[in-house]
C-alpha cells in the first residue's frame, strides 16, 4: 500500500508484568510482542516503521532486528501525544501514518488494510478504530452526536458518570493524514487530569480546524487487546495459539490435540503433515507435506521436506530431506544439512554435519563436524571425536562405509569409499577406499586369574 508510515509507541515500563525487561519483548509463542506489530504494519504495506522506545530503549532497540524500522526517542513518558510527537522527524506530512501499539500483539493485516481503506474512501483527516465491549472501565469512551457521527474520545478518568456508561471504546489504533497530524500535535496541550499529552485531543482539534474525523468499529476486538500483565499475556498467548492453529487445519493440516500444540506466527505446514500432542513449533520452520511430527517435538528454524516421521526428538537451525526418519529422542543442533531416506535413531545427537541419502545412525551416536556420504552405516556407539582440546577438527567419512559398534574416529579424519571399520576400533589416520580397519588391542585369556584373586583375597 502506497504512501503509508506507521509509528509503534513502545516506550512505557510495563510495571504490571513485574519483568527486569521491557513489557513489549515479552514473547507469545516464541516471538516478541513488538515484532508481531512490526511485521502485521509491514504487512498492511507500511513502507517505513518507526518505533518509539523510552524505558530500557536500547535493549528494545537491540532485540529489533528488522530492515525498515527507525527509532524516536520519548525520555520521558507524557502521554501518547507526547509520544508521537517525539517521532516528529518521522511524520510525513504527504502520508498517510498509522498508529499502533507494541503490547497489542493480535492485531491483523488485514484489519489494518481495511481501516486504511475507509480512512481513504472518506477522506477523513483521522480516523480511530472503535470496539464494543461489556466492560469499558478504564478506557477511552467514543462520543457520538445524534446522528452518529464522531464527536470526540474522553478517557476514563475524565469522564462523566453519563459518559463512563458508553460501551463504545477506543482501541487506540488511529489513521492520520500527516499534515493533519503534524497541525494537531502543534496546537494539543496537556490541560486535564493527568497533565498528559493525549492522543485523541488530535481528533478534536481536526475537526475543530475543519477536517473530517470518523470512527470505524472493529469486528473482533480481541484484536486489539493490550497485555499489561503475565495473566494477559498467557491470554493473548492462547488467541494466539487458536488463531494460528486454525489457520493450519483450514489449509489441510492435521492437528491431533491443538489445545496442546503450540506453532509460531511463521511456520509453514505442508498439507497433509499430522501433529501429534505435545509439539512446539517455532521460527523460521517449514515443514512439507505428508509429515508425522511428535509427539513432545520441538523444531526451531527448521527446513523439512516430504513424508518426514519426526518423533519425540529436537531440531534446530537445519534442514532434513524427504522420507527421513528422526528419533525418539535425537538432537538435531544447528548447521546440519541431513538428505533423504536417511535414519537418525534413538539417542543420536547429529551437529554441524551433512548426511548423504540413505545413510543410516540407528541409535546412541554422536555425529559431529561431520561429513557422511550417501548409504553410510554408523554402527550403535559410533563416537566422532571432533575436539582436541583447543580445536574443532572434522571428520569425512565416503560413501557406502560401514562402521562397526562402539567406534571413535578422531578427527581430522578421513574414512574413504565402501571401507569397514572392525567394531571397538579408535582411528585416529585415513583408511583406505575399500579396506578392513581394526585399532583394538589384541584380546588375552589369562588361565587360573580367578582361583589366584579369590585365593589372594581370603
Amino acid at each position: 500500500m502506497e504512501n503509508l508510515k506507521a509509528v509503534i509507541l513502545a516506550a512505557g515500563e510495563g510495571t504490571r508484568m513485574k519483568s527486569k525487561k521491557p513489557k513489549v519483548l515479552h514473547e507469545i509463542l516464541n516471538k516478541t510482542m513488538i515484532d508481531y506489530v512490526i511485521d502485521t504494519a509491514k504487512g498492511c504495506g507500511a513502507q517505513e516503521v518507526c518505533v518509539v522506545v523510552g524505558h530500557k530503549a536500547d535493549e528494545v532497540k537491540a532485540a529489533i532486528k528488522k530492515d525498515g524500522v527507525s527509532f524516536a526517542l520519548q525520555a520521558e513518558q507524557k502521554g501518547t501525544g507526547h509520544a508521537v510527537m517525539m517521532a516528529g522527524d518521522f511524520i510525513d506530512g504527504d502520508m498517510d501514518i498509522l498508529i499502533l501499539y507494541g503490547d497489542t500483539p493480535l492485531i491483523q493485516g488485514d484489519t489494518l488494510q481495511k481501516l486504511v481503506e475507509k480512512h481513504r474512501q472518506e477522506n477523513f483527516g483521522a480516523t480511530v478504530v472503535s470496539a464494543a465491549v461489556e466492560n469499558p472501565a478504564g478506557y477511552g469512551r467514543i462520543i457520538r452526536d445524534a446522528d452518529g457521527k464522531f464527536m470526540k474520545i474522553v478517557e476514563h478518568k475524565d469522564a462523566s458518570e453519563e459518559e463512563r456508561c458508553i460501551k463504545e471504546i477506543n482501541t487506540g489504533i488511529y489513521i492520520f493524514k500527516g499534515a493533519d497530524l503534524i497541525a494537531s500535535l502543534a496546537k494539543l496541550d496537556n490541560c486535564n487530569v493527568q497533565g498528559e499529552y493525549y492522543l485523541p485531543d488530535c481528533l478534536e482539534l481536526i475537526l475543530k480546524g475543519g477536517g473530517k474525523v470518523g470512527a470505524v468499529t472493529a469486528e473482533d476486538e480481541k484484536e486489539f487487546f493490550g497485555v499489561n500483565s503475565r495473566v494477559q499475556l498467557a491470554e493473548a498467548a492462547n488467541i494466539m495459539k487458536a488463531r494460528i492453529n486454525r489457520r493450519h487445519m483450514e489449509n489441510g493440516v492435521t492437528l491431533e490435540d491443538p489445545q496442546n500444540t503450540y506453532i509460531g506466527a511463521d511456520v509453514k505446514i505442508g498439507m497433509d503433515t499430522v501433529i501429534l500432542p505435545g509439539c512446539v513449533l517455532e521460527g523460521n520452520t517449514e515443514i512439507g507435506e505428508d509429515c508425522k511430527i511428535g509427539p513432545n517435538s520441538r523444531l526451531t528454524d527448521m527446513r523439512i521436506g516430504n513424508g518426514v516421521a519426526f518423533q519425540s526428538s529436537t531440531g534446530i537451525e537445519s534442514e532434513i530431506g524427504n522420507n527421513t526418519t528422526v528419533g525418539p529422542f535425537a538432537y538435531i543442533r544447528p548447521n546440519c544439512k541431513i538428505g533423504s531416506n536417511v535414519k537418525i535413531g534413538d539417542f543420536v545427537e547429529v551437529k554441524n554435519s551433512t548426511v548423504g541419502n540413505g545413510t543410516k545412525i540407528p541409535h546412541l551416536a554422536y555425529i559431529g563436524d561431520t561429513d557422511a556420504g550417501e548409504k553410510v552405516n554408523f554402527g550403535c556407539g559410533s563416537i566422532m571425536v571432533n575436539y582436541d582440546g583447543q580445536k574443532k577438527h572434522r571428520t569425512v567419512v565416503e560413501d557406502h562405509v560401514f562402521v562397526g559398534c562402539n567406534v571413535n574416529l578422531v578427527a581430522p579424519v578421513t574414512v574413504k569409499a565402501g571401507a569397514y571399520i572392525a567394531a571397538g576400533s579408535t582411528i585416529t589416520r585415513d583408511v583406505p577406499e575399500g579396506v578392513l580397519a581394526i585399532a583394538r588391542a589384541r584380546q588375552q585369556v589369562i588361565t587360573g586369574w580367578k582361583k589366584k584373586k579369590i585365593e589372594k583375597e581370603s
